[in-house]
């Protein structure tokens, strides 16, 4: 199959050219770094060990952690011997433990949902792998995200992946620009069909591995479990309410209750009942119609921007889910670094300590937030 590897760092023969790749171990980038040996780059494998899982178990005797252990710096490590070249694995334990699994017990003990990935992206990832490009004098960092980046002013953009089913950029909303400036997404103008065909090809043994589709530190999607390890406070019961204070059941802990969830919700009423809101200081859940989950106005916090000037008031495109379509919507600039979203037509799925990420006509990436509880804000709901 004919690819051409995209310029990694522009003006510079790949011959000139020191890359480190991000490998997780995975069929993607373990395709960056063989695609970047054969067009002549000078390249290093680097992989992040998130997390000990050494002794580690869920309470059953099954190790803790399916993704990103051993067993994937063991790939790692295989792929570059087959291709030749040098791996290196950092050990970031007890910072990933402080960053990543510290804030995803504390969000959902707040009534929210967290998104890891995005934090480990954020916090860790690229943060300690460019300290250790720049002490090493790499140019540029390569990794198996579908992004696409380009250059408007010699400034790095992030944009939507020719394949809009493997978009990432919604993970990577937090990137910021000395990252960004740093950072290469060859994979971004291609599918992962395509992906997995150039691995075979390449030799490459993980080009049939399956994707991981767990939390790297949550075996079996079982996050309560992970939860209660970390705070036994997890459980405590408490009152599932209607949207008029009426209380009409028991919940074991609002961990397990996300906003739009319908499965464990009390039944009996004229029409399918959802959790419309958590409220975490009460130790309540609240459940109401399909209806209620219908907003049109939220607000986000600690908001990052890749754009030169931040829209405010101003059209754009929204995305509030990972794999959900962006829609239509207009931000208001609020103070303490927080933004008021208000879309055009009402979404069933705005769910606090999800993210929402903001886009141009074009899919260029212009920055993003965190979702903040309704009760941060007076929030406008529609009614059909």
């Amino acid at each position: 199959m004919n690819f051409d590897l995209p310029p990694l760092v522009p003006g510079k023969k790949p011959e000139d050219t020191t890359v480190v790749v991000a490998m997780s171990g995975g069929v993607d980038s373990s395709c960056v770094a063989a695609l970047c040996q054969k067009a002549g780059y000078k390249t290093i494998g680097m992989t992040l060990q998130l997390w000990d899982y050494q002794g580690q178990t869920d309470g059953e005797g099954k190790r803790l952690g399916t993704c990103c252990a051993l067993d994937d710096v063991y790939d790692a490590k295989l792929v570059c011997k087959t291709i030749g070249i040098e791996h290196i694995t950092l050990k970031v334990e007890d910072v990933f433990k402080e960053a990543v699994i510290d804030d995803f017990v504390e969000t959902y003990l707040a009534g929210a949902t967290p998104i890891p990935c995005v934090r480990c992206n954020q916090r860790i990832k690229f943060s300690h792998m460019l300290d250790k490009a720049k002490a090493l004098g790499v140019d540029v960092i390569a990794t198996g995200h579908y992004v696409q980046k380009d250059w408007v002013n010699g400034k790095g953009v992030l944009k939507k992946a020719v394949d809009d089913t493997k978009d990432q950029t919604y993970y990577l909303f937090a990137t910021t620009q000395e990252q960004l400036d740093m950072l290469a997404f060859p994979l971004g103008g291609i599918t992962k069909n395509v992906t997995r065909q150039l691995a075979e090809e390449l030799g490459l043994h993980v080009h049939v591995k399956p994707d991981s589709q767990d939390i790297c530190f949550v075996p079996g999607k079982d996050y309560r479990k992970v939860v209660k390890k970390f705070a036994p406070e997890a459980e405590k019961p408490g009152n599932i309410m209607l949207e008029d204070g009426s209380i009409v059941g028991q919940h074991d802990g609002i961990i397990g209750y996300t906003v739009g969830q319908r499965k464990g919700v009390p039944g009996g009423y004229p029409q399918p009942m959802y959790v419309v809101e958590i409220k975490a200081d009460e130790n309540q859940v609240v459940i109401g119609p399909k209806g209620s989950l219908a907003k049109t106005t939220f607000t986000v916090k600690d908001v990052n921007w890749l754009a030169d000037t931040p829209p405010n008031e101003l059209d754009v495109m929204v995305r509030i889910r990972a794999q959900h379509a962006s829609a239509l919507a207009s931000l208001k600039d609020l103070e303490n670094n927080r933004i008021e979203v208000t879309f055009y037509q009402p979404e069933e799925q705005i769910s606090p300590g999800q993210a929402a990420v903001f886009y141009d006509e074009e899919g260029i990436l212009l920055g993003g937030g965190w979702i903040e509880p309704v009760s941060a804000v007076k929030v406008k709901i529609c009614i059909d």
